[in-house]
C-alpha cells in the first residue's frame, strides 16, 4: 500500500506552466502598451530661471554674386566697408557667439567667400558658406 501512495504522488510532483507563461506574456504587454503611453516627462528637473530675457542667438547673413557684389540682408554694401556694416550687427564681448551665414553663387570665387569668413571670424562670429547655382 505504500508503494501505490509514493507512486501517485510522484507522477504529480511537477506542476504545469504553460497557462502561467501565457498570463505573464499578457500582463508584460500590457504594461509596455501602457508605459508608451504615459507622460515622456517622467523625470522632474529643476530648471534654473532667470529674471531677465535671455537673448537670441544672432544669425547674419551674407549673399555674395558672381560679380562680387555683397549683401547684408537684402542691403547691398561696398566691398570695402564689409567690417563696418558688420559690426552693426556682431556685437563683440556677448555671450552668445553669433553666427554669419555665407550665400553664394557657384560662380563666385572662393576668395571673395573666404575674405568674408575671415573678417566675420575678426569679429568674433562663426561663419558657415552654402554654395547655390543653377546647373
Amino acid at each position: 500500500m505504500s508503494l501505490r501512495k509514493n507512486s501517485l504522488r510522484d507522477s504529480h510532483s511537477e506542476v504545469d506552466t504553460g497557462p502561467l507563461n501565457d498570463i505573464l506574456f499578457i500582463l508584460l504587454m500590457f504594461f509596455l502598451m501602457v508605459s508608451t503611453l504615459a507622460n515622456p516627462n517622467v523625470i522632474k528637473l529643476s530648471v534654473p530661471k532667470s529674471k531677465s530675457d535671455t537673448k537670441q542667438k544672432q544669425s547674419v547673413v551674407v549673399s555674395v554674386d558672381k560679380n562680387k557684389n555683397l549683401f547684408i540682408g537684402s542691403k547691398k554694401i561696398n566691398s570695402d566697408s564689409l567690417e563696418s556694416a558688420l559690426k552693426k550687427y556682431i556685437i563683440e564681448g556677448d555671450s552668445i557667439k553669433p553666427a554669419v551665414v555665407i550665400n553664394a553663387d557657384s560662380a563666385t570665387n572662393w576668395g571673395e567667400i573666404v575674405r568674408v569668413m575671415k573678417v566675420a571670424k575678426k569679429l568674433g562670429a562663426t561663419t558657415s558658406a552654402t554654395v547655390t547655382g543653377k546647373d
